[in-house]
């Protein structure tokens, strides 16, 4: 067996690994996400949208859909990856990765397409929630997917990161409670940013999510708060960044030898 059959061998290994544990536990990972955007679209969308009325020229219910399923994607796709890697590091069988013949990027690669699948998963889940609600269109499909699919990856790559540094379970909770939650919250999700005061306006410029809600929103509704362009030079700086850091990480083995 040559090295690129091994390198397959390893990375469809740990796919099927990470993929199984995400449907066995689908209780845990894909129903929550369901009830509570769709607790989102009753109280946002429909009770506080009915008296907002439009936002951007779209009805409010319709304009919070691509929000809601970007934020769906980004906690899922961070929350996977973090809980499934920290728990093989706790679990000490990643040590059993690190001294394989698997390079450190067909590791990092079969992390990110489990993280990347439950993303998805649950942004499907979400999306199809949205149908109770409002009618759905999307402009422009190749951009909703891309975006949809790049910041799966940014996201499982950031979790990864924290996941190396966290020493105990606490650790893993304080990135997304303390960081991406605030920052996912105020990335334009439930608002335009035309809407805020100069001075807040130009300070939500340099929330990374917001280029990121807005491109998925461009592709779904053709409208954005940002250029587009922008939208993918921001996740391709954060792609290629944090690809970087994990394997630089795995290659010192940072938080994972003792």
């Amino acid at each position: 067996m040559n090295q690129a059959q091994v390198n397959w061998v390893g990375y469809r290994t740990i796919v099927r690994k990470e993929i199984t544990r995400i449907l066995r536990i689908w209780a845990q990972t894909l129903v929550p996400p369901a009830i509570t955007m769709t607790l989102y679209f009753l109280i946002f969308g429909k009770i506080i949208g009915s008296r907002i009325g439009e936002m951007g020229d779209f009805d409010y219910m319709l304009f919070i859909v691509p929000g809601l399923v970007m934020m769906s994607v980004i906690t899922n796709s961070y929350g996977n990856m973090v809980s499934s890697f920290f728990g093989a590091k706790f679990g000490r069988h990643i040590e059993e990765l690190l001294v394989s013949p698997l390079p450190n990027w067909v590791i990092l690669a079969g992390y990110v397409t489990g993280a990347l699948t439950r993303g998805v998963l649950v942004g499907l889940v979400v999306l199809m929630v949205s149908m109770f609600f409002t009618e759905i269109r999307i402009e422009h499909p190749l951009i909703t997917l891309s975006v949809l699919l790049l910041t799966a990856i940014v996201f499982s790559m950031a979790g990864m990161v924290n996941a190396i540094f966290a020493r105990k379970f606490d650790d893993i909770a304080i990135i997304p409670t303390f960081v991406l939650t605030p920052l996912t919250y105020l990335g334009g999700v439930f608002y335009s940013i035309d809407l805020l005061p100069p001075f807040w306006e130009k300070v939500s410029a340099f929330n990374p999510i917001l280029y990121m809600v807005n491109g998925f929103r461009y592709g779904m509704l053709g409208t954005s708060d940002v250029p587009i362009g922008w939208s993918f030079a921001l996740i391709g700086v954060f792609m290629v960044g944090l690809a970087w850091v994990c394997l630089w990480l795995l290659h010192a083995g940072k938080g994972l030898r003792s």
